[in-house]
């Protein structure tokens, strides 16, 4: 196991259950791919998060992260492209800020790992933010993301999740 893999949160089974039980209003469904089998749906591949239609794909090795932002996609994508989807979840700009503020708040719900390990995590991957890191976006620089998701009804205006899927009457 590579250093990385050690350093951010992976979705174990305890983690796949949590993750399934945040998920369910969103109409989510997780599937547990087995150890070194593709994953499918996965764009970026190897141990990435895969996501066919309402399908969130992941192994023991998925970190929690790639778990979480997949998933996001799928919650803040127009409901004409959910329908559709296949592997690459697109998204402008706008959607993607989102979906990285939307995984920073469900990281809260799940035991073991919470905001600041999400946010820890996030960086050691790689994510790439103007002020440097995860942390000081969420904290100071998010506030169009959180509009964002206030417009589409995903977060409400107390910045609690709504478990409303985009388009959600």
């Amino acid at each position: 196991m590579s250093d990385l893999e050690q350093t951010v949160k992976n979705c174990s089974a305890e983690i796949q259950i949590a993750i399934a039980r945040v998920l369910a209003p969103y109409r989510l469904s997780i599937a547990s791919v087995p150890d070194k089998h593709n994953i499918p749906g996965s764009f970026f591949g190897e141990r990435e998060a895969g996501l066919i239609a309402d399908t969130l794909y992941l192994r023991h090795d998925t970190p929690v992260h790639s778990a979480l932002h997949e998933a996001c996609h799928y919650i803040c994508m127009s409901p004409a492209r959910r329908q559709a989807l296949d592997t690459d979840a697109e998204g402008d700009y706008a959607e993607e800020n989102g979906v990285c503020y939307l995984q920073i708040v469900l990281a809260d719900l799940i035991s073991d790992m919470g905001q600041n390990r999400m946010l820890k995590d996030m960086d050691a991957w790689g994510y790439s933010f103007r002020l440097g890191s995860a942390k000081a976006w969420f904290e100071q620089d998010a506030e169009d993301a959180l509009a964002w998701l206030q417009q589409y009804h995903i977060i409400d205006q107390h910045h609690h999740v709504t478990f409303r899927l985009r388009g959600d009457s």
